[in-house]
């Protein structure tokens, strides 16, 4: 039997063949699913209660915007204010209706939405449009759900497919985003948001969920503004997703995606911190996933106790550059040379390039001359109109990473920093510089590294416990939000340190989250990617161990996902830190809900 929750918290099953079948066919009639796979659909997410019974949108306390609050509110005159002015932005709140004895017949009109995936992939954004469809069908049946395919392309180019409950049923509780698949593709400018509106129209469309990051969300409030001014009744609603865990503030406690990343690149570092131990002759350098932020790196040093763990926003700082890095790390290698210790473990988030002071003003002057038309293949030219000691640092660089730093930038204007192979411009410069110590005599060990990229590994796994049950209440919080006719909205889960149960569902002002930001050589609202707080709990948790961990061997090795047992509802330690006081945040599924 595989069973789940709908919406109103009644248990549904449906018969799965217990007939056995040959591997060849994949135990699932050549669908794919393994038995685990198999296994994972019958897991049932807690609903939270308020969704459970008869509720109403209310609105809650006022936001303003991150940083340039008259400014941006001036760019998105409806979506500030409805009413004329820049007024504060309301938080909405799911509550219980206020009259539940009462028929609402607006909760029952059936709804047309449609649901995108935008950007990376991210666990348990299944369980998201899995979440939104059952909101439907308890609260307004008869209601069409249809997922556009390839991400916002699909949106433009009016390309979907009508997601149906037999078909979704196979979905729950799965990694991946091939239901529909996903894209990078912005909706921003007008010829693009002409096309989603056509699209919209054709479609007929009550609303919009798009499941995606920051720049995503950014794009999704430029459509709710621009669906406003044209008169379409199409709401905007986001979903904050990316496995960076960069999309937080003080209504969004996590995104989701970030718990069961970080308990798949834990496992690996763990693996790969006991083969230091056993081998004794390598240190790794491994790049995590964190173009923005290090708030991954941070969660996986926390599980792990490496030797060192780089944070950007320390290097920021500290002002430190390149070299100052370098150093850092030789530091810790020549000390636990001393102890005869020549292994050992080293975490580097993505984007640690663009923290370090020198790059990032580097980066700065490239993003200026490519946004200026020059040919990012004319080293010569470039060198030539670079700041001298811009100019000094880009020669020093490796040709592989120069080269890397002269990419196409990504649609957004971002540098691609995921191609940029930070741990092996590290390796080599560390070895440089052991290299000059030992001819100094101030370094008498021996340096052999080896270079990893943990990336594409955490996006696509099953998703744990914790984001299962996060990404359903998303879901269907964004189907509360459209159908009580709100937009320009972040679907929001709060109240996490609490029992699933008791979770607390709402929306966030997508502008209430917004700045502005140098993209493209231009001033843009964006919504402001959240960093490591360097006076927060989770790295001051770590800054008073790491010296500890720098020269004993204190690994811990967190092992695979569990889905079941007594770490199975554990969320991320981070979190713990956040919003518990330290304490474990579990899913804690009552008696009767088992």
């Amino acid at each position: 039997m595989v069973g789940w929750r709908d919406s109103n918290g009644d248990l549904i099953a449906r018969q799965l063949s217990s007939k056995p079948r040959p591997y060849d066919a994949g135990g699932d009639g050549g669908k794919g699913l393994s038995h685990l796979c198999l296994e994972r659909l019958a897991y049932v997410p807690v609903l939270p209660e308020v969704l459970r019974g008869k509720h109403e949108v209310v609105e809650g306390e006022s936001r303003g915007c991150v940083g340039g609050h008259e400014v941006i509110c001036g760019l998105f005159p409806r979506l500030s204010s409805p009413h004329g002015g820049h007024a504060p932005l309301r938080l909405v709140h799911v509550a219980p209706c206020s009259a539940p004895g009462e028929e609402q017949p607006q909760q029952q009109r059936a709804l047309r939405l449609g649901v995108v995936l935008s950007g990376g992939q991210a666990p348990g954004g299944h369980n998201v449009i899995i979440g939104l469809h059952d909101y439907l069908q308890r609260w307004h049946p008869g209601s069409t759900l249809v997922g556009f395919l390839g991400g916002p392309a699909g949106v433009m180019n009016n390309r979907y497919k009508v997601l149906t409950a037999d078909e979704l049923d196979g979905y729950r509780n799965q990694g991946g985003f091939h239901l529909i698949g996903s894209g990078r593709d912005a909706i921003s400018k007008p010829d693009q948001l002409a096309a989603a509106e056509k699209t919209c129209l054709e479609l007929d469309l009550d609303g919009i969920v798009v499941i995606g990051g920051d720049d995503s969300n950014t794009n999704s409030n430029t459509m709710a503004e621009h669906f406003l001014k044209q008169g379409l009744k199409t709401n905007v609603i986001g979903v904050p997703k990316t496995i960076d865990g960069d999309l937080k503030n003080a209504d969004v406690k996590s995104s989701f995606g970030f718990d069961t990343a970080c308990k798949v690149f834990s496992e690996m570092i763990g693996n790969i911190m006991i083969d230091a131990m056993s081998a004794k002759k390598y240190y790794h350098f491994i790049r995590l996933m964190g173009r923005a932020a290090s708030h991954v790196t941070l969660e996986c040093a926390l599980q792990t106790h490496p030797q060192l763990a780089l944070i950007c926003e320390e290097v920021a700082a500290h002002r430190w550059g390149l070299k100052d890095v370098v150093r850092q790390v030789a530091d810790m290698v020549a000390q636990r040379a001393e102890l005869g210790k020549n292994f050992g473990v080293v975490l580097i988030p993505e984007g640690l390039v663009e923290f370090m002071h020198d790059v990032s003003e580097l980066i700065t002057e490239l993003n200026e001359l490519m946004a200026q038309g020059v040919n990012a293949h004319d080293q010569p030219e470039i060198v030539a109109r670079l700041t001298p000691e811009s100019a000094d640092l880009f020669q020093n660089l490796t040709p592989g990473i120069r080269s890397e730093l002269l990419e196409e930038r990504d649609p957004h204007g971002n540098v691609q920093v995921s191609h940029i192979q930070t741990e092996k411009l590290l390796i080599t410069l560390v070895s440089r510089e052991l290299m000059r110590r030992k001819a100094a005599g101030t370094y008498r060990g021996k340096f052999a590294a080896l270079a990893h990229f943990f990336g594409y590994e955490g996006r696509c796994s099953l998703p744990s416990n914790f984001d299962a049950t996060y990404c359903n209440a998303l879901g269907q919080a964004a189907g509360a939000l459209v159908a009580s006719g709100r937009t320009g909205l972040m679907a929001t889960v709060g109240n996490l340190a609490a029992p699933a149960n008791k979770w607390t569902i709402g929306g966030t002002p997508l502008l209430s989250m917004m700045h502005l930001e140098r993209r493209a050589g231009r001033d843009r609202p964006v919504i402001k990617k959240a960093l490591v707080d360097l006076h927060g709990a989770a790295f001051t948790s770590y800054t008073s161990m790491r010296a500890i961990w720098a020269i004993q061997d204190w690994c811990r090795s967190p092992g695979p996902i569990q889905f079941k047992g007594p770490s199975a509802d554990l969320a991320t330690i981070t979190l713990a830190l956040e919003v518990n006081e330290g304490q474990p945040c579990l899913l804690q599924y009552p008696q009767d809900e088992e």
